[in-house]
């Protein structure tokens, strides 16, 4: 399997969360085909758990796309309806212990960079989908978690082996899905990585510390529409509504113990200076260091959503968009990486820990883990990065592929009982 040319590939057909019916197409094709048990869509995802699902029509176009590009037609429609995860399970020659290495696959709807210094223009494997790029390294994440796949098909070992393949990591919209569906609830250990994240390259991290909980929310405010200059009186000004709200959110006091974040993000509504606005919606999110602050933030935040509404005669709706929870390495997995990544002879910096100061759904799953016996820890592996993540200009070092695949192959085979 060449990893470098799998990214490439991937990065040119870049799919935001519960689009990512090419990608996961891929991902279960070449998971068949290594003999691996998979499980895809609807059997590894709960429903009512995915976190601000796109409208109807984009993902049909999506997924209509996925197949004109050369997706399976029989196995991208049924991930319709944005049902992309992938589970593929590997049982040993005898019990032991399960152990889970988790990869997230979406893009970001960011318009990656035309400047002909930029790598992935210069070498032809720029986004095909203008306005969608990979601006994180997901595409590094499920090329590397193809090549081990494929390198321990060929591997004895005792106990089981799970790869999960997550959607829409980004705004912490998929996790929370796979967790409800129970996929997590048998994994004894729990690997989760990321490429990057400020470390260069050669550095590798055990463990990562200063996860944000996060709750992003959606809020439609409804009110009555009337002409502004002949019966204002009439109408129920919902955009003046969500302006209230957006004020006082931001006007929020921080908290003395912990580090708090607030951001109104999106703001629209209304259709012509004279015309009251009926409707204004609002996309926001709240952030904390500890879970606990984060769920007494958003009740605030609520409260002002709500309170604002009734200021002036609205309704208004709320609705979870996306989620993160705070969580903690355990230091039995921090120091086997450490040791295992001293090993490879090819880091020449190994730490136990690296602060993430963001938000990160796999924190769902290292919690749910945890709360039944396992252990679980987040990695992060240090690559050169043309810019900084989330720009139309970043790109990641590919020596770092080949190098993480070996890496976490000793992991795993370390942990599951040869």
């Amino acid at each position: 399997m060449d990893i470098c040319a799998l990214r490439r590939d991937l990065h040119q057909h870049p799919e935001v969360g519960f689009t990512e019916f090419r990608t996961a197409t891929i991902v279960v094709e070449q998971l068949l085909s290594l003999g691996y048990d998979v499980r895809f869509g609807r059997d590894v995802m709960e429903p009512s758990s995915r976190r601000g699902l796109p409208s109807e029509s984009e993902l049909d176009h999506a997924l209509s796309r996925a197949i004109a590009d050369g997706a399976s037609e029989a196995i991208a429609s049924q991930m319709a309806g944005g049902f992309t995860g992938v589970v593929a399970t590997r049982r040993g020659t005898a019990p032991g212990p399960t152990v889970a290495f988790r990869f997230d696959m979406d893009a970001l709807p960011i318009l990656e960079s035309q400047d002909t210094s930029h790598l992935p223009q210069a070498e032809g494997f720029r986004s095909a989908y203008d306005g969608n790029m990979h601006a994180c390294g997901h595409d590094g994440h499920t090329a590397i978690g193809l090549a081990l796949a494929k390198q321990l098909s060929e591997q004895p070992f005792q106990g089981t082996l799970k790869l999960i393949f997550q959607p829409a990591e980004e705004g912490g919209r998929g996790a929370r899905s796979m967790v409800d569906q129970g996929e997590l609830d048998d994994v004894d250990r729990l690997f989760c990585f990321h490429l990057g994240l400020d470390l260069p390259l050669g550095w590798m991290s055990g463990g990562a510390t200063e996860f944000l909980a996060s709750t992003k929310l959606s809020a439609h405010f409804q009110g009555v529409s009337a002409h502004a200059a002949a019966a204002p009186e009439k109408g129920k000004n919902a955009l003046l509504g969500a302006a209230t709200a957006l004020l006082n959110i931001h006007a929020l006091p921080r908290y003395s113990t912990d580090a708090t974040r607030v951001n109104v993000g999106v703001l629209e509504g209304g259709t012509a200076a004279n015309i009251i606005p009926d409707s204004a919606r609002m996309v926001l999110e709240c952030r904390a260091s500890t879970y606990e602050v984060n769920l007494d933030l958003e009740r605030r935040v609520r409260d002002i959503l709500t309170h604002s509404a009734a200021m002036h005669g609205l309704s208004c709706d709320i609705e979870v968009i996306g989620e993160a929870a705070t969580a903690t390495c355990d230091k039995d997995l921090i120091h086997l990486a450490m040791d295992q990544a001293k090993a490879t002879e090819w880091f020449t910096h190994v730490v136990d820990s690296h602060p993430m100061r963001a938000s990160e759904d796999a924190t769902l799953m290292m919690r749910r883990v945890q709360e039944r016996g396992g252990q679980a820890t987040y990695m992060v592996l240090g690559t050169s990065i043309a810019a900084p993540h989330h720009n139309p200009a970043f790109d990641i070092d590919e020596t770092i592929l080949p190098v993480a695949v070996c890496f976490l192959g000793r992991l795993a085979m370390h942990t599951l009982l040869s």
